[in-house]
């Protein structure tokens, strides 16, 4: 036999096999994920300053992080699509090349005009990271590795926003608005060098098999979409990333920073130094879920559901806290909680990936990268709106919160019946095709 079943240990037939030189290579291809949330995020500390910059109300300034999001959550199942056609490295060294124009322009505008068109490029460079970098770890590690593998990437992506909250917030108050967006443009420079002088797609030996002549085309853009989301497991994972990525993205995108200084009383010192809490929580917390979920499982669908319940009660008790402030406690307890948010989204892609064959593993993952994509592209106009609509009232805007998640725990527990059954048919049928190998 040339190899066991799933989950017992030993490389399966055609599992590449890790090792120093995957990491080496994998790594850049975080980086590249890395710098493209130091850019994301960068608004999240600049959000008073872009308001006074460009004279624009709450409305209006939410539509920078809206526009970005929804290019973003638009680009995702095309993204996937030319992943699994063109392979990671044609598809990073695109995305680099838009995020770091995206992010230069933005430095120079002068216009509301020219920085939201600045952003929406911004957006779509960001949009072709992520899926590139889990289909990079698909391509170079074992798959029994995929759950930590994933969690770590988002982990060290997650610390491009410790930059943007620690050191981007510093230079910001101490250069200004076009040298601080101008010197961090640079990042995009030097990560797009490496990913030209050294990324491979694969490792040698493990080429994936050639696509067929019939593999083109819209008939087949369309069959291989369709595929994806026929599976409960795409569909599932789907709303989980939904569900439990958007109150921390709303969160340390945009409205923290002005929820925590506006109506909370904090001082910008305090505001940023909670913001970094709910960094570090969800570097933390990424880490555990990923052990966790590498070893049972099972486990996946009650971290999904008992974070989005912490989330829901935290938001909860915040919000109708009686008096004018909430307490300095609570509220950190908020941010530890909302730190999880981020590794619990990362939970999506841990249903679709056994879901669908490697030829389709870009596509659906651009489905489940859509959900918290969406929901935080909403959630970002309804606060926005509400706030305008309401004369600045934080705790009426953020009950916007609620709507969504409830809608997605329904989803969530509407499917993962479905998903779980149709997992273990899938499960099964991979042992007896590795035991039952041909002579």
């Amino acid at each position: 036999m040339s190899g066991t079943a799933p989950g017992q240990g030993t490389l399966l037939p055609g599992d590449p096999p890790g090792g120093r030189r995957a990491m080496a290579v994998w790594g850049i291809g975080v980086a590249v994920y890395f710098v493209a949330i130091t850019y994301r995020t960068s608004l999240g500390v600049a959000g008073l300053d872009a308001a006074e910059r460009f004279h624009i109300n709450a409305s209006a300034l939410s539509t920078f992080s809206i526009l970005q999001l929804l290019v973003y959550a638009g680009m995702q199942i095309p993204v996937g699509l030319m992943v699994d056609r063109l392979g990671t490295k044609k598809v990073l060294i695109l995305g680099v090349v838009l995020y770091t124009v995206g992010q230069f322009g933005f430095a120079l505008s002068q216009s509301y005009a020219m920085a939201l068109g600045s952003r929406a490029l911004l957006g779509c460079g960001d949009a072709m990271t992520f899926i590139s970098v889990l289909r990079l770890g698909a391509r170079w590690f074992p798959a029994r590795r995929g759950p930590l593998i994933a969690q770590i990437a988002a982990l060290i992506g997650m610390a491009g926003n410790l930059v943007s909250t620690l050191v981007l917030a510093r230079l910001l108050h101490t250069f200004g608005w076009t040298p601080t967006f101008a010197s961090s443009a640079l990042g995009g420079i030097a990560v797009l060098a490496l990913v030209l002088a050294f990324l491979k797609d694969h490792p040698k030996g493990y080429e994936p098999a050639p696509a067929p002549a019939t593999h083109t085309g819209a008939a087949f853009v369309r069959r291989q979409i369709a595929d994806a989301w026929r599976e409960p497991g795409t569909r599932l994972g789907m709303w989980v990333h939904f569900t439990t990525q958007f109150p921390a993205m709303v969160f340390l995108l945009l409205w923290g920073l002005p929820f925590l200084v506006e109506a909370q009383g904090l001082t910008r010192g305090e505001a940023g130094e909670l913001l970094t809490l709910v960094v570090l929580s969800n570097m933390v917390v990424g880490l555990v879920y990923g052990q966790v979920i590498a070893r049972h499982h099972s486990a996946r669908t009650p971290l999904a559901l008992g974070t989005v319940a912490a989330t829901a009660l935290l938001w909860a008790l915040t919000l109708a806290w009686p008096g004018e402030h909430a307490p300095v406690g609570l509220l950190i307890v908020l941010c530890v909680v909302l730190g999880a948010c981020g590794p619990a989204s990362m939970i999506g892609f841990d249903f679709a990936r056994p879901a669908n064959p490697p030829e389709r593993q870009g596509t659906a993952s651009g489905i489940v990268n859509m959900g918290g994509f969406t929901a935080s592209m909403t959630t970002l106009l309804a606060i926005g709106v509400l706030l305008d609509a309401t004369g600045d009232n934080y705790r009426i805007a953020f009950a916007s919160v609620f709507v969504l998640e409830a809608l997605g725990a329904a989803q969530i527990l509407r499917l993962r019946g479905r998903a779980h059954r149709r997992e273990r048919e899938r499960l099964v049928a991979s042992r007896v095709e590795a035991v039952h190998v041909p002579v």
